[in-house]
């Protein structure tokens, strides 16, 4: 049972041993989207296309970033038309201006599907192809332009992956390309782009982070250093995201979460993520479920599923992060670790269950999950119909 998905992932074990995963230049601090835009007028770019969504272009949120890079001779052209899980049109749309606008460069601003979108255009861009060519692994044959990145949200990691989301809104369904080459070459984590999150995103998009930290650690496919990471992530996300939903102004919250997100992203680039998202890649496609809170939701349940077999690494996780007795034993902190993740939901507001979710849909959601995850994610415990099934029955609203 599962043969072929274990030589799978073994075989990615390898390969991601074997392929090196680039790690870009890091500006970390108030303002340092400005110091990443005075970088990139140093290195002598002079046309440049700046992409994010219309409401960060509309609030005026990047245009500090603007004037800086306009005040050095930097050309600058924006596309703020990405919209929340950016699909094929979008993509194609971008691609268009920067061939129009012959860019030299791309600079994404803006949450996950800003960066994700951007990732997607550059590479299509480059490699002159629709973005469906570039579904999977090691299909992105050059990027051409360089790259940079400076999130708006501290949860999707999209600045440091090697993975880009793109919806076929038709088919109602995420895909993802999957190669080392769609990272940053320089990335900002500036805190002072995320003061005026409102608390829900804060919550979501922090959850997501969670999620990609735990994932990451309960992965067979886990190392040391991505351990270290992921155990980093988690020990922040649970001490700072509480500061940073309550007082979205705090800079200093703001910041532990950017760098906590940015080490979860380091950490399941390379190890992977597992049921979780695969469930919620489904939920995000199907019914536009925003994916960090269909991540925040579905978490407790996968977790729940895959005990005992993740109690010892749920544990380590535990104490790590402060959470529960200390002296406890493994599956009671597990269990303790689990309770946390749904009185963190509690208490930003996050609900049990999904509103959109229609049993109709129930076979579409498992058969699609279970293709995305198996041979796909190193999970830890291999999740059947059924499994799947019962775990859905409790995410359907009562």
């Amino acid at each position: 049972m599962h043969t072929i998905s274990r030589l799978r992932i073994a075989g990615l074990g390898i390969a991601s041993r074997i392929i090196p995963f680039p790690t870009p230049k890091v500006f970390v601090g108030a303002d340092s989207s400005l110091t990443l835009s005075r970088e990139i007028i140093k290195s002598g770019i002079k046309r440049l296309t700046l992409i994010t969504s219309a409401g960060m272009y509309k609030r005026g949120e990047v245009d500090l970033i603007l004037r800086t890079l306009r005040s050095g001779g930097v050309k600058v052209d924006v596309f703020h038309q990405v919209e929340p899980d950016p699909g094929y049109e979008t993509i194609q749309a971008g691609v268009k201006r920067l061939r129009e606008t012959n860019a030299q460069a791309v600079f994404a601003v803006g949450g996950g599907s800003s960066i994700d979108g951007a990732k997607t255009m550059v590479a299509c861009y480059a490699n002159d192809c629709h973005p469906s060519k570039l579904i999977g692994l090691f299909k992105v044959r050059k990027m051409g332009v360089p790259f940079y990145a400076a999130p708006t949200t501290a949860g999707t990691g999209s600045e440091v992956t090697v993975a880009a989301v793109v919806t076929d809104k038709v088919a109602r369904q995420k895909h993802a390309i999957i190669d080392p080459k769609l990272v940053p070459s320089m990335v900002a984590l500036d805190p002072k782009l995320m003061v005026g999150l409102p608390p829900d995103i804060t919550a979501a998009t922090g959850m997501d982070a969670l999620t990609h930290a735990v994932e990451a650690y309960v992965s067979t496919l886990a190392t040391a250093e991505t351990d270290a990471l992921a155990m980093s992530a988690v020990a922040a996300i649970v001490a700072n995201l509480p500061t940073a939903y309550r007082k979205g102004k705090d800079l200093k919250a703001r910041e532990n979460m950017a760098q906590a997100s940015y080490d979860a992203g380091l950490a399941f680039t390379r190890s992977g993520v597992g049921y979780v998202h695969a469930i919620s890649h489904q939920l995000g496609g199907l019914y536009h479920v925003p994916h960090g809170f269909a991540n925040a939701v579905v978490m407790p349940y996968v977790l729940d599923r895959s005990m005992p077999k993740i109690a010892r690494r749920l544990a380590e996780l535990a104490r790590g992060a402060g959470v529960g007795t200390i002296a406890s034993d493994d599956q009671t902190l597990a269990e303790q670790f689990i309770a946390r993740i749904r009185k963190m939901n509690r208490d930003m507001g996050i609900p049990e269950t999904i509103a959109e979710l229609r049993r109709e849909d129930f076979e579409t959601i498992i058969d699609r999950a279970l293709k995305e995850a198996h041979g796909t994610y190193a999970v830890p415990v291999y999740f059947s119909f059924t499994d799947c099934h019962d775990l859905l029955m409790k995410l359907l609203a009562k």
